[in-house]
């Protein structure tokens, strides 16, 4: 209507522009001819008047030609509310529904819907009130029925207000105008899109060249055709495409859908090749890894060969899957194979030593909380370099109960008495041309001094810990070997096959062994012949056993802690003893693994796990004896280790919860193994 007020207005003002124009020639008339005055006057009333009424017919004839129109568009406003494509409902917020149009009878026919539409309107109105997704009075929510999906949109005006009868609040009621949208087609289709994307992965097979070398050659030919057609079986099985890239790996291509359902059976395929019949007491093990990750397809295959790194680090036989930033593993439950050829012992040796050469000087660091083997490792290390006449020097500010003995000792020592230095005073001396050597850890949050490893590119990984998914990126050379007994066995080997004549002091020697000892737990855990042989190289170089072993002796007082520890174990699942010290303890970790150790001394124990407290972190020390893996189980908590030796810390959290959450994890191991 105000469109229509304006345009006659503009009528009339236009009319008024004429009159007065034809005023004015009247009056310049008038002047001139005098004799005009009179008739000038009839003339002008009488058109004056006529325009008046030919004004007053014009509108009555525009206001009839508006009323008709707005009854027309009225009319098919209400043919198309009527006629709507899409269910169209009309109601109040509390449940009063006014109208609702043929297709929404007919969608919803089959459905009992006062349930979802109470329960649907009380959404709108809580919406509404708290002014969540509404803007300008508009609508937009989500609204589900058996397994339809609607997007629900429209506008709400106020319509009264309540007053219940026993409060005197009033209570707000909109009325509101909803169409429902059925997009459950688009739903699927999106479901399917995203189902439809392309997964990369790559498949090794573990350990090629040792397996091969304990295989008869005429067997070869025949083992290998066994493992390649179980994998291209394997594919076949969900229409994956396998295509061999190496003589030991394979690329395979995958979609979404596929990759959910080899989660779901936790990748078979590792089981099937474990039970290919090899001789020589051989296992054929594969290393797995998948991502959906990557903005394209190179940089999905880039993703996929990172994470078959970590399986590897890991120790192989396992599946690696990265998804939203995160790594899943699936497998990894057999002992690590050890290698019997050293090429690579003696590679990295030289490829060390040429580094050192090209560095201003070195600075090693193990884990914090250092022990034995992280101890012995660094030294070890610090002669590699003394011995190149480089600046070498070993951050230490952390030390673990079992290493308080020796660090006592070394600090007697002059020759040792400029070698260790703090955290600050590392950085403050690291450079770019610094070399930075860490032993005894792969995971970046758990080396002594982080910051570190932002001083510089140039570092070296020497660690024999499966790979966490928090590891250092992109070291100019890693030597990385799970099947080790310790750091200080790898260090040992190093030095074994230095082209230089490396003098170690008896101390080094002593330590070097001790970190041996300590991790192998006098040589029953993880052993295997390059362990002894390292042992033996030690040996010669002059070890006072005694001396060593008095390093490991508890005080009355931890022995007497950890006895209590035992004594209040209980069994779970059978074979696995659980223990906890719920005294707040310096060295809580380091009495933990000690009670760890004596509980698997224990008949019928096959596993052991003591959870002890230091401030606000609860520590956890995992041991087995083989059959079960307790890095697996520790892993899910932010741990790691290895098959028969793992720890893990855990912030923020009670014992009990922790504990609640080990047996849970343990549960879930038994169940995945079956």
């Amino acid at each position: 209507m105000a469109n229509n007020n304006k345009f006659f207005d503009n009528l009339v003002s236009k009319t008024k522009i004429y009159l007065v124009i034809i005023a004015i020639l009247f009056i310049v008339l008038c002047i001139i001819k005098p004799w005009c005055i009179i008739p000038s006057i009839f003339i002008y009333s009488a058109i004056v008047v006529y325009t008046m009424w030919t004004d007053k017919k014009r509108k009555a004839e525009l206001s009839e030609h508006i009323k008709e129109l707005n009854f027309n568009v009225d009319k098919v406003s209400k043919r198309s509310l009527i006629n709507s494509p899409f269910p169209l409902l009309i109601a109040e917020t509390n449940g009063n529904i006014i109208w609702k149009n043929a297709k929404f009878v007919q969608e919803f026919n089959n459905y009992e819907m006062n349930k979802f539409i109470n329960n649907l309107l009380k959404d709108i109105k809580l919406e509404i009130e708290n002014n969540e997704k509404i803007k300008n009075n508009k609508i937009v929510t989500d609204f589900e029925i058996e397994k339809k999906k609607y997007r629900v949109v429209g506008e709400y005006i106020r319509s009264r207000t309540n007053t219940k009868n026993n409060d005197k609040k009033q209570e707000k009621e909109y009325i509101a105008t909803l169409y429902f949208l059925d997009e459950t087609e688009k739903e699927k289709l999106a479901e399917n899109i995203e189902k439809s994307k392309v997964c990369i992965g790559v498949i090794k097979i573990d350990n090629y060249e040792e397996t091969m070398q304990r295989i008869e050659d005429e067997d070869q030919a025949q083992i290998l055709a066994k493992i390649e057609k179980n994998i291209y079986d394997w594919a076949n099985e969900f229409k994956g495409v396998i295509i061999k890239s190496e003589r030991d790996t394979f690329i395979l291509v995958c979609e979404q859908r596929d990759l959910e359902k080899l989660e779901e059976e936790k990748f078979t395929l590792l089981d099937t090749i474990k039970g290919i019949n090899m001789p020589e007491k051989v296992q054929a093990t594969l290393s797995i890894s998948i991502t959906n990750e990557g903005d394209d397809n190179y940089q999905k295959l880039k993703y996929a060969k990172d994470g078959i790194d970590i399986a590897l680090g890991r120790g192989g036989d396992q599946a690696v899957v990265r998804e939203n930033g995160k790594y899943t593993f699936f497998g990894g439950r057999t002992e690590e194979l050890e290698k019997i050829t050293k090429v690579k012992a003696r590679t990295v040796s030289q490829a060390l030593e040429e580094v050192m050469l090209d560095s201003d000087k070195i600075i090693i660091m193990g884990h914090s909380n250092g022990d034995m083997d992280s101890m012995g490792a660094s030294l070890g290390i610090y002669r590699i370099a003394k011995t190149l006449e480089k600046e070498a020097y070993i951050v230490n500010e952390t030390n673990g109960m079992s290493l308080e003995k020796f660090m006592d000792v070394i600090k007697e020592e002059d020759y040792f008495k400029d070698v260790f230095i703090s955290k600050d005073e590392a950085i403050s001396m690291a450079g770019n041309e610094s070399l930075v050597v860490v032993v005894d850890t792969n995971r970046k949050n758990y080396v002594e001094a982080p910051e570190l490893l932002n001083q510089t590119n140039r570092i070296v990984v020497i660690d024999h810990h499966r790979m966490s998914t928090e590891y250092i990126e992109n070291p100019i050379l890693s030597f990385q070997e799970v099947y080790a007994s310790s750091a200080s066995e790898l260090v040992t080997e190093l030095i074994v096959y230095s082209k230089n004549d490396i003098k170690l002091t008896t101390l080094e020697v002593e330590a070097l062994y001790a970190g041996i000892m300590m991790d192998t737990k006098n040589f029953t855990f993880k052993t295997g012949v390059r362990t002894f042989e390292a042992a033996a190289y030690l040996r010669r170089c002059g070890v006072d056993i005694i001396k060593v072993k008095k390093w490991f002796q508890s005080d009355f007082e931890t022995y007497t802690t950890v006895s209590e520890i035992v004594a209040k174990a209980e069994i779970v699942f059978d074979s696995i003893a659980i223990a906890v010290n719920d005294k707040e303890d310096e060295n809580a970790n380091i009495i933990g693994a000690k009670s760890a150790d004596t509980l698997l001394t224990i008949s019928d124990i096959s596993a052991s796990f003591v959870i002890g407290i230091k401030g606000n972190v609860v520590f956890i020390s995992g041991r087995s004896i083989g059959d079960i893996n307790v890095q697996v189980i520790l892993e899910k908590m932010g741990g790691g280790g290895h098959i028969t030796l793992a720890g893990a810390q855990i912030e923020g959290k009670s014992i009990e919860e922790v504990k609640a959450e080990l047996i849970s994890n343990i549960n879930d191991y038994f169940i995945e193994s079956i």
